[in-house]
């Protein structure tokens, strides 16, 4: 009988696919020393769960690796129904796909819960983490000066994707939205934040944070409002949000105004119709659902706004008249 050649990478390349199905994160003798973690680098957790991405995943998970900044990425799959196989082979090209020094490793989820984006994991060796989507792609001026605000506010999170949480006077409600001024919500398509509240989110807070997890799984959603719980709660101040150059959310519909030749997958499907959240209708109502869930249980509403984006570079604001036209002067060139 012939033998399955991607079955036997999960024997050969045992670094690259790690199982902790039979591992308790909690365990308090998994936590690392904060004295050794690094301060300089940060390591970057890619959610992954659709296989129709999965060359997408592969080609951002290998950009990351490529920055000097990056300790280790690791890929967090979350489909359960992936078989071994599948796993195998993509574990082995992520292996071929790293452009620089840091690892890639492919680490298969106890469960499809989003709350186990946030389980702390012992081969975190840095005190920065980048929470991710596979469908999110960043240019790596960005990605370093995100990092950099990060090493200023360390206790604070920093993103590049915001949202708000309000308060509906007419139904006396709490209810997700949207501002143009103001913030409260950094989204996981690019999250960073301290290590040490991957412990706090996951093992801390007794019954209550149990319960509010438990919503989360419920809801299939909302781990990224929960989180903003939690950090909001310790530092009683909103996140911070990042400006940056060149950042394509490849699930955005907004990707499908070049006449609908947006990102396909093999069936021929958009990106962003494969994704957990592509429920559009519902979306908005599910996480207003959470707010008002997470507040109830909690028994407060710890969210902070933020006002304001942080940028590289504000440049030249003025006009110049260059070959006839109203340039920015610092596009000018005497």
């Amino acid at each position: 009988m012939q033998k399955n050649p991607y079955l036997a990478l999960l024997i050969l390349w045992p670094l690259a696919l790690i199982s902790l199905s039979s591992s308790n994160p909690c365990d308090p003798t998994n936590q690392r020393d904060p004295r050794a973690l690094r301060s300089d680098q940060i390591t970057v957790l890619m959610n992954g769960y659709s296989e129709s991405r999965i060359p997408l995943l592969r080609s951002l998970a290998s950009t990351y690796t490529s920055s000097p900044l990056v300790s280790s990425v690791l890929v967090l799959w979350g489909n359960p129904s992936t078989s071994a196989q599948t796993l195998a082979r993509l574990a082995h090209n992520l292996s071929l796909s790293s452009f620089g020094p840091a690892p890639i490793s492919l680490v298969r989820q106890r469960s499809n819960s989003l709350n186990d984006r946030f389980l702390p994991r012992f081969s975190i060796g840095t005190h920065a983490v980048l929470i991710c989507d596979d469908d999110v792609e960043v240019d790596s001026r960005s990605f370093e000066f995100a990092f950099k605000v990060w090493r200023l506010n360390p206790d604070r999170l920093i993103g590049l994707f915001v949202r708000s949480h309000d308060m509906d006077l007419g139904a006396k409600q709490w209810i997700y939205t949207v501002h143009g001024d103001k913030y409260s919500i950094v989204l996981t398509k690019f999250m960073m934040l301290k290590s040490e509240y991957l412990w706090r989110y996951s093992c801390e807070g007794g019954a209550q944070m149990s319960e509010v997890r438990r919503t989360v799984d419920r809801m299939k959603n909302c781990e990224d409002i929960l989180m903003n719980f939690v950090v909001a709660d310790e530092v009683k101040a909103g996140p911070i949000l990042v400006g940056a150059e060149k950042v394509r959310d490849w699930g955005d519909a907004r990707n499908d105004g070049d006449g609908g030749r947006g990102l396909k997958d093999g069936e021929g499907r958009r990106v962003r119709e494969v994704g957990l959240s592509s429920r559009r209708r519902e979306h908005r109502k599910r996480r207003g659902d959470c707010l008002r869930e997470f507040h109830k249980v909690l028994g407060r509403m710890p969210l902070r706004y933020s006002y304001g984006k942080v940028v590289n570079s504000v440049g030249e604001q003025g006009l110049c008249l260059k070959g006839g036209k109203l340039v920015f002067c610092d596009q000018y060139r005497r």
